[in-house]
């Protein structure tokens, strides 16, 4: 199957220092993702000051100060991006960030990145999708706390510009941090796939890595994940995020499923045949037999190894005579 793109999502978990950032490319790296993912955002231009934390949110930072002021502080400043990204380069894994405004699809768009990756709070944000689709850049897009129509809606505003959907992967997503497995839905990926006729893949926020590899398994093309140097760290995110270990284990389990999905042909693969003689049966004297005897069910029986007569052939057999001695236990000739 085509390989799967592995996204290792920093998101803000760097918590607006550069140099844990490039830290965390360099684990991105050594993981084996394709990828690493950032989150470009200018806070003023994001959130009012009167919009609220999300839950899970108050969960790991404090109710004391707003959603804005949480964003100032883990902030990474505009001009970080360029040189972030050569720093990438530099180690050898790709380099993505999400925009969250129009100010930071820009700068983004002067980085030439491989894809726009939004996210799925933008997914109903008509001025933010119509400036992705003038770009040509294809996209990966998040679903998170959509229903399909809205999904619909999204592509016809990307595919009105230079985009096509054959530029277009969506990923189904469930935005709470951590995800219930009974909330998942993973089926729906599917479903997305043949009602809109796009490549798909899956953005989880799960606990462990089981999900995003059942997502392979269901023909995900991307897996995005969060990860963090240490989930100890103060932050909205680390707690929801894999460890680095973890990030490794997971990359690991997505390239062995990939292996495993192999060909859709039922066939003996070469690392099995040579098991056959030792699995199979054969027809074998059940006692000693007489040269001119007639084979019957008494004298005839089935026992490993099967490089002999198939027992599939046992009527054929049965009745005929014998052309020699068998001893017991030996393999019956025709």
């Amino acid at each position: 199957m085509e390989k799967v793109i592995i996204i290792a999502e920093a998101g803000v978990n760097h918590n607006g220092d550069y140099e844990i950032a490039k830290r965390m490319a360099v684990v991105a790296k050594e993981a084996g993702a394709d990828y690493v993912k950032f989150q470009t955002a200018v806070p003023e231009l994001v959130m009012s000051v009167f919009a609220p934390k999300a839950k899970y949110q108050l969960y790991t930072t404090s109710g004391a100060e707003s959603q804005l002021e949480m964003a100032r502080a883990i902030h990474l400043s505009l001009d970080k991006y360029k040189p972030l990204k050569a720093f990438c380069d530099e180690i050898g894994i790709k380099f993505l960030s999400s925009p969250f405004d129009l100010t930071s699809i820009d700068v983004l768009a002067e980085l030439h990145m491989d894809y726009f990756k939004i996210p799925s709070g933008e997914i109903t944000n008509y001025p933010y999708l119509k400036r992705i689709s003038e770009l040509g850049t294809p996209i990966i897009l998040s679903t998170g706390m959509s229903e399909i129509h809205e999904i619909a809606d999204a592509i016809k505003i990307l595919t009105a510009g230079l985009l096509t959907k054959e530029d277009i992967i969506v990923l189904h997503c469930n935005t709470e941090y951590p995800t219930p497995f009974g909330d998942v839905n993973l089926l729906a990926m599917q479903t997305i796939g043949k009602k809109l006729g796009v490549a798909v893949g899956y953005s989880d926020h799960t606990n462990g890595i089981e999900v995003p590899v059942a997502a392979v398994a269901l023909g995900a093309k991307v897996i995005e994940k969060h990860f963090t140097l240490d989930k100890s760290l103060p932050g909205p995110d680390h707690k929801a995020s894999l460890d680095p270990g973890e990030l490794k284990e997971l990359v690991q389990a997505v390239r062995h499923i990939e292996l495993a999905l192999g060909s859709a042909e039922k066939k003996v693969t070469d690392s099995e045949r040579k098991n056959m003689v030792a699995a199979r049966k054969s027809l074998i004297a059940a006692c000693n037999i007489k040269k001119g005897e007639i084979f019957t069910q008494n004298n005839l029986t089935v026992k490993r190894p099967g490089n002999g007569i198939s027992p599939m052939r046992w009527n054929e057999v049965l009745n005929t005579t014998a052309k020699r001695d068998f001893s017991a236990d030996e393999i019956i000739e025709l």
